[in-house]
């Protein structure tokens, strides 16, 4: 009995999904979640700072100043770190998880070299993760494969 060969065509073009969101879209979404991310960092900052005490203006100010940096920054990552090599772009997100994580995990009020040490782990580990990811997704001269 025979069989049909499988072939592309239908809705992937070359073994790929077809993007169906304009540049605008991409951009507007890259925005939202660095604000919605932001935010959610800012909380938890000044939750931790809290302790689980009376929210205070300076706690409010905290968060509200950690979210701030935490989107710009995210933005900043997310927008020009894919035009780095593979190697500096996993160390690009390496440094931002392992300050961002730092910065929370010390903002408890835990010892500053066990923050330092945790936020080195994670670094290191999404070091690892990010390489490892960009690699495999890129072809040989580099360039990504979309």
């Amino acid at each position: 009995m025979a069989q049909a060969a499988p072939t592309t065509g239908g809705m992937t073009r070359g073994g790929r999904t077809p993007d169906i969101f304009s540049a605008r879209t991409h951009t507007r979404a890259r925005i939202a979640i660095s604000v919605v991310t932001g935010l959610i960092y800012g909380d938890w900052v000044a939750a931790n700072r809290r302790a689980g005490g009376p929210i205070t203006g300076w706690n409010l100010l905290t968060g509200f100043v950690s979210a701030i940096v935490f989107a710009v920054v995210l933005w900043a990552v997310m927008t020009y770190a894919p035009r780095l090599p593979r190697e500096l772009h996993a160390a690009v997100w390496a440094a931002f998880a392992g300050i961002a994580f730092g910065f929370l995990y010390s903002s408890s009020g835990d010892a500053i070299l066990r923050s330092i040490g945790m936020a080195l782990t994670v670094a290191f580990v999404t070091l690892i993760l990010m390489f490892y990811r960009f690699y495999t997704h890129e072809d040989a001269a580099g360039h990504r494969i979309r």
